[in-house]
């Protein structure tokens, strides 16, 4: 994995797997976890509407999964029960795939997607990957404590006088923007498996919550390292490997 043609690639995917279980593990403590699968989706049929109009696909998905993270707080209110994000996450769906099935190039575009292509990653999304994460887990940081307060006091705010939805929104954007860029470089099961299966795992076994961050850490980090290898060793695309050793470890520790 260091030759230079794998070594771009490798630190990619890499920045992004010591941000995604991170990630995870606040979506998880929020009971969120549906809401990256939609916001992926969502990016995916951004990317491909782009890419139809003659626009950049990244600029699309990344816009898509922004204004999906803005406007979500919006419709969760009324709709309970993660019913907004099963609703984002069927439409994101079916329109990805009616674009793939109609226009030639998203059809490429769109397996490219759902399968990952992190293989094909160059400079500018390595720099993307690692100056994107770097921000977002500077904010996550700022955002940490509000965040603990939410879900464990959540009478906090309000007896504060203190108005909670802007922390709430801020961290929805930038969930939605984080999972549109691994979207775009793992594909959206390979994004979805580092946000959800670290802290799953991190949940059932840390003693405390930075005790969860650093294990789902290590898990999503080590998962990538074997996954990136045994692809390579293989010659297999790397997403599917990526989910299944991930799920193969769930399973043995769960």
């Amino acid at each position: 994995m260091w030759h230079e043609l794998f070594l771009t690639p490798f630190l990619t995917g890499l920045a992004l797997a010591v941000l995604l279980p991170v990630l995870g593990s606040y979506l998880r403590l929020r009971d969120e976890w549906l809401a990256a699968l939609a916001y992926s989706h969502v990016a995916a049929a951004g990317a491909l509407l782009a890419l139809v109009a003659g626009l950049a696909p990244a600029l699309g998905g990344l816009a898509a999964a922004g204004l999906a993270g803005a406007t979500r707080r919006l419709f969760s209110r009324r709709l309970s029960g993660g019913a907004a994000d099963a609703l984002l996450l069927s439409g994101g769906w079916a329109l990805a795939v009616l674009l793939a099935a109609n226009h030639p190039l998203a059809e490429r575009l769109g397996h490219a997607l759902f399968d990952g292509q992190l293989y094909f990653a160059d400079a500018g999304q390595l720099g993307l990957a690692v100056g994107g994460g770097a921000l977002a887990l500077f904010a996550l940081r700022r955002l940490s404590r509000h965040l603990l307060l939410a879900r464990i006091y959540p009478d906090f705010f309000r007896l504060r006088g203190v108005q909670a939805w802007p922390i709430a929104v801020g961290f929805d954007l930038l969930a939605a923007l984080c999972l549109a860029l691994a979207t775009m470089i793992l594909g959206v099961m390979g994004a979805f498996s580092l946000v959800f299966i670290p802290p799953w795992l991190a949940f059932r076994r840390a003693a405390n919550w930075r005790a969860g961050l650093r294990l789902a850490l290590a898990i999503g980090a080590l998962g990538y390292l074997g996954a990136f290898a045994l692809a390579l060793a293989l010659d297999q695309p790397f997403g599917p490997v990526l989910t299944i050793l991930l799920v193969m470890l769930g399973l043995i520790v769960a």
